[in-house]
This record gives C-alpha cells, structure tokens and sequence, in this order.
C-alpha cells in the first residue's frame, strides 16, 4: 500500500514539476519581452524633414529670370515623360536677398576629382523617381527660421523622349547630365552601355531608341542651359558656375522652429513644359537627330515648392 501511495505521489511530483517547468518558461519570455514592449511603447521616430520630386507638363515655362517664355525662332520643344531625376545641392533661402550658398544649405551631393577637375559623382549620385523620397533628414538638423524660397540644383534627368528617323515616328530614352560638371565612369539606357571615364561638362546627353539598335550622345552648347531664378535682381546665380541651381517660392513660408512633433514633407515641383528643346533643320516639330538636328536647352523650366506637416 505504502509503495503504491509512493508511485501516485511521485506521478503527482511529476506532474506539478512539468507544470512549474511550463510556468518558469513562461515567466522567463514574459519578462525578456517586457524590455522590447517598454521600448516599442515608450520610443518614437524624430520629425524629418523629407524632400521629394514631382513633374508637371501643365506648368508655366520660364526663362532664366523667372519670366514666362516660348520657344525660340528656328528651335521645337517637347515635354518629356520623366523616369527618374537627381540633385546636387539643395539650399533654403530666407529672403530675395539671400545670397546662394547663405542660406541653410540641407544637401550636397559627392563630388569627385578623379576626372580632373572637381565633378559631381555620378556613382555615388542618388537618383528617384517622382515622389519617392530623395531626402530624409532630421528637423532638428535644419537651421530654425523663415523660409521664403528654394534653391535646387538639379545634375541628372532621364525620361522618354520621341524622336523621328526616315519619316518613322519612335520612343526613346534620354538620359541628361545638367549638373556644373559630372564624372561619369559608364552608365547604361537599356542594353547600351556608354563607357565615359571622365568628366562632363553640363549639357552632355545619350540617347538611345526603346526596344532598337540606335544610341547616340552629344553636348548642348554651353552656357545653354536654362536655369529660371525669379529673384536674379537681388540674388543672381553666378552664370559662370554653370550650375543648374533653380529657384522657386513657397506660397507660404516654410517655418522651422526647433520644436517640431511631426513630419514636415516638401514636395518640389518641376515645370517640364517643353523643357526639351532642339534646334530644327526641318521644321515639323519633330527631334531627328539622324538629320543633324542638336539638343540645344535641356533646363527645367521653374520650381514650385510645396510642404504639409
């Protein structure tokens, strides 16, 4: 009798000691997680401020001073379907007399002297597509004060283009190099490969035809690429730079004050109206390049910035 209490004993030992096992093992995950769930409660991601691009056909044309413009006598333009762009510099600005360079300067892209002279590099150059997200940086990192306007210098664009070759009518992808100067080892549209090694100055292109065995590349002339600024008069951007710095005005001022809790998001809006533009040995409003007809002005025609919090 005394043997067969044991046994039922020993089974019940048994079991109440799996059970506190089971207990144990539970106590222990309950309290490792309790760091993971006191962090995840407790942390919160600092505002940023995030900066993207978007692209609009609709929006007016400007010449370098910022003022409504056409295309020039003897040239045709088109609107161009945009894939991907890339920045070299961005720059908020207080006022029309802010100098470039004297305001709060938020990015600055790598540059390289590999090809020689100081270039943007190319390999290290971040390239998005519209509105995705070219920027995050934290608003704790952004000057506190007013902002009036927006200082963008644009260095790489690539978007669809139409082109005209023996009176038939094809797609294809130009890829635009407007920055000051861009060291270039090799890039590619499609299947063609453009090996460089070596800078180029602004105005450099290649093109090649979608789904066709046809690229070529050239240079704009220099000095031709049009860079609006509305405020010239009082902060002009030195022409002799080369650099492809547009300038645009928030309708309301961009205010940081330090003491941001959320997100402050600024889209830039860029005019592409027609901001393709060659000069015609037939005029038929149609880009043939196979005639010798040469990319003359490839500059973004204006910037509007816009922000929500």
């Amino acid at each position: 009798m005394y043997s067969k209490h044991l046994k039922i004993n020993n089974k019940r030992i048994g079991k109440n000691q799996k059970i506190m096992k089971k207990g144990i093992v539970v106590l222990l995950i309950l309290i490792a997680a309790i760091p993971f769930f006191s962090c995840s409660s407790d942390s919160t991601e600092e505002p940023m401020l995030i900066i993207k691009f978007k692209f609009d056909e609709n929006q007016v044309r400007l010449n370098n001073l910022g003022q409504p413009s056409t295309v020039a006598s003897g040239n045709a333009a088109q609107s161009p379907i945009f894939n991907a762009i890339s920045s070299h510099y961005i720059e908020l600005a207080p006022n029309a007399n802010t100098q470039l360079g004297s305001g709060t300067i938020i990015y600055h892209a790598p540059e390289t002297n590999l090809g020689g002279a100081t270039a943007i590099d190319f390999s290290r150059s971040k390239i998005v597509a519209e509105d995705e997200v070219f920027l995050k940086i934290p608003l704790r990192d952004v000057a506190a004060g007013s902002y009036e306007w927006m200082r963008v210098s644009l260095s790489y664009q690539n978007y669809q283009i139409n082109i005209r070759h023996q009176n038939v009518d094809y797609t294809g992808t130009l890829a635009s190099f407007v920055g000051f100067n861009t060291y270039i080892t090799e890039f590619n549209i499609g299947n063609n490969l453009f090996p460089v090694n070596g800078n180029r100055a602004q105005g450099y292109w290649a093109f090649a035809l979608n789904n066709q065995p046809y690229s070529s590349s050239g240079q704009a002339p220099a000095g031709s690429t049009t860079v609006p600024n509305p405020i010239e008069a009082t902060s002009p951007i030195p022409r002799n730079l080369n650099t492809c710095v547009v300038t645009g005005k928030f309708s309301n001022n961009l205010v940081v004050n330090g003491n941001e809790t959320q997100d402050v998001i600024v889209t830039l809006s860029l005019s592409v109206n027609r901001s393709f533009e060659w000069h015609e040995i037939n005029a038929d409003g149609k880009f043939e390049p196979s005639i010798g007809e040469n990319v003359v002005d490839m500059g973004l025609r204006g910037l509007i910035p816009s922000y929500v919090r």
